[in-house]
């Protein structure tokens, strides 16, 4: 395999992130994804969403957002064609390099709780889960 190339994602890139995320399986208990909210996303933050192309193909994808406060890393999704060949490890690598530049002193990730793989990948990047927290989430209400 040819080494992947991490950038940031584009407008462009919103149909493949979405066909990644589907095949990645990377929507489990999520509200669905549009075109429209990644765009929001790509243009209020522009370096926010990376992404592993080979070539033309995005096969990864990771969200490092940073809120001026917090940093927090989102959607780390490697395609299963590629996976186990470092494109994770690649992609979180850049995700702290833009985070601690902007400012961050901790990052956080958001791992589903039977995400057996992508544990062992955040584990091995350092990261350890903090039982004592919990995350409450609702619907913004329309």
């Amino acid at each position: 395999m040819a080494d992947p190339v991490v950038r940031t994602a584009t407008p462009a890139d919103t149909a493949a992130l979405l066909a990644l995320w589907e095949v990645a399986r990377e929507n489990d208990a999520r509200p669905a994804d549009s075109i429209e909210a990644i765009d929001r996303l790509v243009a209020r933050d522009p370096d926010a969403v990376l992404v592993a192309v080979l070539g033309e193909r995005v096969v990864g994808s990771i969200i490092a957002g940073w809120d001026g406060w917090r940093a927090h890393l989102y959607r780390l999704a490697v395609h299963p064609d590629v996976r186990r060949r470092g494109v994770g490890r690649l992609l979180v690598a850049a995700a702290a390099v833009r985070l601690e530049a902007v400012g961050a002193t901790r990052l956080d990730a958001m791992v589903l709780e039977h995400n057996a793989l992508g544990h062992a990948l955040w584990r091995a990047e350092g990261f350890t889960a903090q039982p004592q927290w919990r995350r409450w989430v609702r619907p913004v209400r329309s």
